[in-house]
């Protein structure tokens, strides 16, 4: 039933024809924004460890932890704010290419 109402095109507005395309390229290029931050940012983190070194065995102290951590939180929140920004638009464009086949 639900198909048949999508199906029928009086029932479309002419404006939403005329913009899912617009809308469609715009979420493309988010996701493809999106990856390249997400890229990036993952490259410029720090790789984690369990805390001790390699050569002596010894922990790391709380300082030598947290020093550059406000950067590689920053860094961490980025790929989060990111991914999530990048799965909420490719939802929404297969949610447009659902609604409007055209």
């Amino acid at each position: 039933m639900f198909s048949t109402l999508l199906d029928d095109t009086t029932l479309v507005a002419p404006w939403i024809s005329s913009s899912f395309p617009i809308i469609r390229i715009v979420l493309f290029c988010l996701v493809v924004a999106c990856a390249i931050v997400i890229i990036v940012t993952t490259l410029f983190q720090n790789e984690e460890s369990n805390g001790a070194d390699v050569i002596t065995g010894q922990q790391e102290s709380y300082y030598s932890k947290n020093k550059g951590g406000s950067r590689d939180g920053k860094l961490r929140l980025a790929t989060i704010i990111c991914s999530c920004i990048a799965v909420v638009c490719v939802i929404l464009y297969f949610v447009t290419l659902l609604v409007y086949k055209g």
